[in-house]
């Protein structure tokens, strides 16, 4: 028999604030490798505002979606993944730092894509796998995970910033770069020990009342 799996308006306007740092993050990324600094440093802080504001709204108005729960991160982790290699290209960011911030994502995201299949409900098509439409998990992201995140988007905006800076901040960038490490390693670590970070969604439903209270 086929389960019944209920669709929810995606199409909300902190989803599409999330989408557009989404595509903002490439434009980023070639910004840096082309030293554009400025306008990478002014596009960054848009990222960095509109995640800010599209948690808010959705607060505020109850524009809540299990798909927000996704994408949020999501985004994140792509700006972050982007940014985090081309800065590494560049020689702004240590190759050592480098390969844990992604290599925790790697794993993250082979995670999820491994908790999207087992949770989907049957048929499980192709199409039904990549309608987000379709909730079948949510994320719940750990207090140190979401300590990390600030952490990493100080430490590579301050990355992306320096070469408009005029003083030696050198020392400063070195504490940053081993207190991310541990944070880093550290929030990975919490997904594997933390009971409820994902939540697989019986019938594609769940009370509203569960959700992370910064859940898109």
């Amino acid at each position: 028999l086929t389960q019944f799996t209920p669709h929810e308006n995606i199409y909300t306007i902190p989803n599409i604030l999330t989408l557009s740092r989404l595509v903002a993050a490439p434009v980023i990324g070639y910004l840096v490798l082309h030293d554009y600094h400025a306008w990478a440093v002014g596009l960054f802080a848009y990222a960095g505002i509109t995640d800010l504001v599209d948690g808010y709204i959705a607060r505020r108005w109850n524009l809540q979606t299990v798909v927000g729960t996704v994408i949020d991160p999501m985004a994140d982790k792509i700006l972050m993944t982007i940014l985090t290699v081309c800065l590494a290209v560049k020689g702004a960011l240590p190759v050592w730092l480098a390969g844990i911030i992604l290599g925790r994502d790697v794993g993250l995201g082979i995670a999820a894509i491994y908790y999207r299949w087992i949770s989907l409900p049957p048929p499980k098509t192709f199409s039904r796998y990549w309608d987000f439409s379709l909730p079948s998990a949510e994320v719940h992201p750990t207090t140190i995970s979401k300590y990390n995140t600030a952490l990493q988007l100080a430490l590579i905006g301050s990355t992306t910033a320096l070469p408009l800076l005029t003083i030696d901040v050198s020392t400063a960038m070195q504490a940053m770069h081993y207190l991310v490490a541990t944070t880093t390693i550290w929030s990975g670590a919490s997904y594997v020990y933390t009971k409820d970070a994902v939540k697989i969604l019986r019938n594609g439903t769940e009370n509203n009342e569960e959700r992370p209270k910064d859940d898109k």
